[in-house]
């Protein structure tokens, strides 16, 4: 039965209890252990219940608990503590405040999901939990930072296996009356509205406030009733539906998005797409540029596209959104009335050939093509990215592709133990969650006695051993086993035993299976009596992922079926936020077995390694790097090789697995000095702390991006918006003046004096005479590129490249000089080439103009 109207209640709190109201709406509870306490102690039931929700917490409670706490002296100091805590820490200064005291910066951070906590599920995995933990990052910095997304009534699925281990979805409605959110009102008190155009009428959204920290996420919501039902259903769930249901979403991301920011009176100098389901902002923002400065596209594209910064997260093909033409057009119609662009012309800003009809439009090349800086999210993932991307580049060799990478970090605070940060605290100091670079705090980590960190690391693991006993029994319980199978999950795996943990999104390149690839030598390492060694699986495949799901199946199947891995190997459904704590701060060991190179980078590895778990992992993301500083912090799957033959691979790597449990692993762990202590074990535990901690933080991570991107962009973006867009409507002149005169530049002609044998230390001198084609000198950059050279003569990756100076210029003439340093012995090469150049122009490599020699 519908509803004449509809209203919200609100608990009524004591006056003494009135700060859990602020501590409860803020999601800075999310990382403070003694925020949390403070929930509990109000009701525990209700906090388990309520999936760890202080507001749905409060919302439960009675009023004859309210009246007891109100006159409890104890819980009232400790709730003032935790509150003097809370607003200390919002009123702070902070590293961006004391770094940069005089920069207007202003970053929205655009993001289709976003992980906060458990109890909010607008997050499906790795994407939504790093734009989290990124959130958290910027407001411990006091970054300048808002985020951006939307508001799911569903959010993600809740999943279950039936008695065939067969993934089950089910979506929860939210109810947000009963969650850390707010509807952003205007100023008569009437809840803020845009509206953006669809090609069946208006959608109109509402938009809903998070705080985290000191930065707000704003997230845009279509379920009320202006919008039809189709409409409506624009925020029914994350990762739902078909293509236009995905375009529909993308749309109200980057228009909606933007366009809320202006009706809140936000003036983003730089946007921050995280993966390119934003990236219509881009379109957009060149639309308000054009109208506010009277400006045609070329110039309102040079103006915003400086202010872009984007992030690209898969080197997997599938997974960078493509909408078939006829679709986009569709969708796009009116910001193609607004930049006045043909269809082959608007079209061509999503593809990688722009004359190719019948190439889908894809919103990473429309993010590459309209952002100033571009990112893959580890060192390996950026050189992929370059060669997926190269095309984008003609004449550019893969290496100098203009997509650099800055590593992915995770929120210390957010996903370490109570026991590590009680030991942190204690030993390192009370900044450690801020502590990131070479030369940092984390050395003293030696200063933890052996015995305290293996004390707190074992407590972890029998509390995950409590956790899986009660998840397993509840999960045979609903699928209602037989009860000799219930009483054996009250019993699975044992406290003390070596604990491997695997929990991640199964696509099939996780090769979620690859330990089971000889079950036989599985079972031989896991039933040892002497040294018994126990898994713990969690993981969801996509609702419409059969392949994923049949791994599922697979594990499910070969638990149940093989006794041997009984009680010894266990799979826990609905993995999420909560889950994954548990299982990073529990095991002893974090496995990951990607197919290198499909790994952007992965941050589950960093968030065990925070708690003192060691990483197994394949050479792939961000693993590559942390292997590579120090490896001796945990274990390599194999040498980094990459196969052609997958079969072949997988049975190469999985032996590996085998091989470093039973010779290195095992032994190691179980390997105890006279007083109990696995010494040598503990000594890796402090190895890892040090080696990654400071270095795959989010404090890390969100100050590079503050350094290497967000304040560049911003003064770039600065630059051309002064004076009326002065700098980007001579910007945009020039380079359609070079872009008319480019075809007509000649490299006449190169002398270099090479003797028969050089010596190291020599120089070489080299002139390069060119003929400008009425291009001045110094509107073009004339480089010399050398170094060692292969069989085949191509320069190798260890290149020198430098800019030759001009020597003289005469009748539209030019000579420059410079010279090679044979800096190594061995066969070397050069060459020439040469690029535009303009103060203004922030990476030649954009215009797509380069000759070579």
């Amino acid at each position: 039965m519908k509803t004449l109207k509809t209203f919200n209640v609100s608990p009524m709190l004591p006056k003494a209890l009135e700060p859990l109201k602020d501590l409860a709406y803020n999601v800075w509870w999310a990382w403070d252990n003694d925020a949390q306490d403070i929930f509990v102690r109000i009701d525990p039931d209700a906090w388990e219940k309520s999936h760890h929700n202080p507001v749905k917490t409060l919302s439960t409670v009675s009023k004859e608990r309210f009246n007891e706490l109100a006159k409890d002296d104890a819980f009232l100091a400790s709730m003032e503590r935790v509150n003097s805590r809370f607003h200390d820490y919002i009123s702070a200064k902070g590293w961006f405040t004391e770094h940069y005291k005089k920069k207007a910066l202003s970053v929205a951070y655009f993001s289709l999901e976003f992980g906060l906590t458990e109890s909010l599920p607008i997050y499906s995995g790795g994407l939504g939990i790093l734009a989290g933990d990124h959130l958290k990052a910027a407001s411990d910095l006091a970054l300048p930072l808002v985020g951006v997304g939307l508001l799911y009534r569903c959010g993600y699925f809740s999943q279950s296996l039936n008695r065939e281990g067969w993934q089950v979805e089910t979506y929860n409605e939210n109810d947000w009356s009963m969650l850390p959110v707010t509807k952003v009102l205007d100023a008569h008190g009437n809840p803020l509205a845009v509206s953006v155009e669809f090609p069946d009428g208006n959608v109109v959204a509402n938009i809903w406030r998070v705080d985290v920290g000191r930065v707000p996420l704003y997230l845009l919501d279509t379920n009320i009733p202006e919008n039809s039902q189709a409409m409506r259903e624009i925020t029914g769930q994350l990762y739902a539906g078909d293509r236009e249901l995905r375009i529909r979403q993308e749309l109200l991301l980057g228009v909606g998005g933007m366009r809320a920011l202006k009706a809140m009176g936000i003036e983003p100098t730089v946007c921050h797409m995280n993966e390119g389901h934003a990236a219509f902002l881009a379109i957009e923002r060149i639309c308000q540029a054009m109208e506010a400065g009277h400006l045609n596209f070329d110039e309102a594209s040079e103006a915003t596209a400086a202010g872009n910064v984007f992030t690209t997260h898969t080197p997997v093909p599938a997974g960078n959104d493509e909408f078939a033409p006829d679709l986009l057009l569709r969708y796009l119609r009116p910001w193609q009335g607004r930049v006045q662009l043909d269809d082959r012309a608007f079209l061509g800003l999503g593809r990688r050939d722009i004359n190719n009809n019948a190439e889908l439009f894809c919103m990473t090349v429309l993010a590459i093509k309209l952002s100033a800086y571009r990112n893959g999210v580890s060192r390996l993932h950026g050189h992929v990215s370059q060669g997926m991307w190269q095309p984008l580049y003609k004449d550019v060799p893969v290496d100098d592709v203009p997509i650099t990478s800055v590593t992915n970090g995770v929120h210390l605070r957010t996903w370490i133990s109570r026991d590590m940060a009680v030991l942190y605290d204690r030993y390192i100091g009370p900044d450690w969650q801020y502590a990131c670079g070479e030369n940092s705090i984390w050395s003293r980590v030696d200063n933890i006695p052996d015995e305290e960190l293996w004390r707190a690391h074992e407590r972890r693991r029998e509390r995950l051993v409590t956790f899986s006993r009660k998840r397993l029994v509840s999960q045979y319980e609903r699928r209602a086993a037989p009860q000799a199978d219930v009483q054996a999950a009250s019993e699975v795996l044992q406290s003390k035993a070596l604990t491997i943990g695997f929990a991640r999104r199964f696509a099939t390149y996780k090769r979620g299976t690859l330990l089971l690839r000889n079950l036989d030598r599985l079972e031989k390492i896991l039933s040892n009596s002497e040294h018994p060694v126990q898994i713990v699986m969690a993981g969801k495949a996509h609702p419409r992922d059969d392949a994923g799901k049949e791994l599922i199946k697979e594990i499910q199947k070969q638990i149940w079926n093989r006794p041997a891995l009984k009680g010894r190997f266990i799979f826990i459904e609905d993995y999420d936020m909560y889950v994954a704590r548990r299982l990073v701060q529990g095991v002893d060991i974090w496995l990951n077995t990607p197919r290198r190179p499909l790994e952007a980078s992965g941050t589950s590895g960093m968030k065990a390694s925070a708690n003192g778990v060691l990483n197994l992992s394949i050479l792939d993301g961000w693993w590559c790097e942390a292997y590579e500083r120090d490896p001796e912090c945990g274990w390599a799957i194999g040498n980094g090789t990459e196969y052609s033959d997958t079969n072949y691979q997988d049975e190469i790597e999985a032996n590996s697995i085998y091989d470093l449990l039973e010779r290195e692993i095992v032994p190691l762990f179980y390997h105890r000095s006279a007083d109990g202590l696995p010494r040598e074990w503990i000594a890796k535990m402090k190895r890892s702390l040090r080696t990654i901690n400071p270095i795959f933080s989010s404090a890390r991570m969100v100050e590079e991006y503050t350094e290497r991107a967000y304040i560049p962009v911003q003064e770039y973006y600065a630059g051309l918006q002064k004076n009326d867009f002065a700098g980007a409507k001579e910007l945009s002149a020039w380079k359609q003046r070079v872009k008319g005169l480019w075809s007509g530049l000649k490299i006449d002609n190169i002398e270099a004096t090479i003797p028969k044998e050089a010596a190291v230390g020599d120089k070489i001198p080299v002139e390069i005479a060119v003929n400008l084609n009425n291009l001045s000198p110094e509107e073009i950059q004339v480089e010399l590129i050398y170094g060692s050279v292969d069989a085949l003569g191509e320069l190798i990756s260890n290149k020198q490249q430098v800019v030759v100076p001009l020597k003289e210029s005469k009748d539209g003439k030019a000579v420059y000089s410079g010279a090679i340093c044979c800096n190594q012995a061995g066969r070397m090469g050069f060459s020439v080439r040469i690029l535009p150049h303009n103060a203004k122009l922030r990476e030649p490599l954009d215009m797509t103009l380069v000759l070579w020699a």
